[in-house]
């Protein structure tokens, strides 16, 4: 064997150790993809899931946290961002993933309740004191009221907005028809949509513009802690609409990782007393009765409606409403008053 062979035997073995490390830690760090307002929730949960995964296998863990909509976050992982998780606001953005071969075909069923460990509904923020008056959706169609809101092709926080607002009338006894104008008019009270949840709680807040925020009811604790409590008043309109929080392994990224067990581990954590207690905590809506019982102070009464009762699903929704050339297109034109 030559001096030279043995310096690159040599330096091969030096690479193969340098590199051993990193895919032995491979397996022990898992990155979640979520959308744009759960990101003090998980901030919470991470910590106790990385607690409550030494204490009971001995093992250290990495968790890493990616934010934006939840529809670009959708398109980000089915271009190749490396998620072991997806934790999205709706359910449209996770079987877009399984159109994709990106998630299971049936991850719904991977997990108990639709693979949704909470729901949340959508409500109003106003300014403190409430100085436009705002108590119900019929409010917010009125002159002069701007309203803040996610575009619904970008965000599932303006999906829910959107259809919240279009069942609303329905529930009243309205038709398609007149649910259609409603929410046309509702629309042309909005000054600019925003591209997720988090930007249009900056945009409302920290740009001060607008009236009226629609988002989801855990922003609202959000806002406390981040913003300052007192800066907004929460209004819960009296009929509003059900959000699941789906989630589900990427099995993309979790085969190639070796993290399938370690994903799985981390959503089925998700309904154990601990996360649904930090869910209640962030205003995420637990599923577990008991814990939903324990912080009723929190989660006000209000009829609610599921999309399912009215939309079908929500991937029939996506197709009537929110797909190019779609019902949205028809009723919102940018710029137009």
């Amino acid at each position: 064997m030559t001096t030279r062979t043995i310096k690159i035997l040599a330096a091969l073995a030096l690479a193969s150790a340098a590199v051993a490390p990193a895919f032995a830690q491979q397996g022990n760090s898992l990155l979640n993809v979520s959308y744009d307002v759960a990101r003090e929730f998980y901030k919470d949960y991470n910590a106790a899931f990385v607690a409550h995964y030494k204490k009971t296998t001995g093992k250290d863990v990495k968790i890493d946290q990616s934010h934006a909509g939840s529809s670009a976050q959708a398109r980000s992982v089915a271009d190749g961002l490396e998620a072991d998780v997806v934790t999205m606001n709706t359910s449209t953005d996770i079987e877009f993933l399984a159109d994709k071969g990106v998630v299971a075909k049936d991850w719904a069923k991977k997990f108990p309740d639709n693979a949704a460990p909470t729901t949340s509904t959508m409500l109003f923020l106003v300014r403190n004191g409430n100085p436009k008056a705002i108590k119900d959706w019929d409010d917010l169609i009125k002159p002069g009221v701007q309203v803040v809101v996610v575009n619904p092709k970008t965000g599932g926080n303006g999906r829910y907005a959107y259809l919240a607002a279009w069942g609303y009338v329905k529930k009243k006894g309205g038709s398609d028809a007149q649910a259609a104008e409603f929410v046309g008019k509702l629309f042309k009270n909005v000054p600019v949509l925003a591209r997720g949840g988090r930007d249009a709680t900056t945009a409302f807040l920290q740009r001060n513009i607008g009236d009226v925020l629609i988002t989801f009811e855990s922003e609202v604790v959000s806002i406390d802690r981040e913003f300052g409590a007192g800066k907004v008043d929460s209004v819960y309109p009296s009929i509003s609409i059900v959000a699941e929080n789906p989630v589900a392994v990427v099995e993309r990224t979790t085969a190639k990782k070796g993290t399938g067990e370690l994903a799985k581990a981390y959503l089925d954590y998700l309904y154990s007393d601990e996360g649904q207690e930090i869910a209640a905590k962030h205003a995420l809506r637990p599923r577990s009765q008991a814990i939903l019982k324990k912080h009723a102070d929190t989660f006000k009464p209000v009829q609610l409606f599921t999309v399912q009762e009215l939309f079908g699903s929500l991937s029939e929704a996506q197709k009537v409403h929110f797909n190019d050339g779609g019902q949205f297109d028809k009723i919102y034109t940018p710029g137009a008053k």
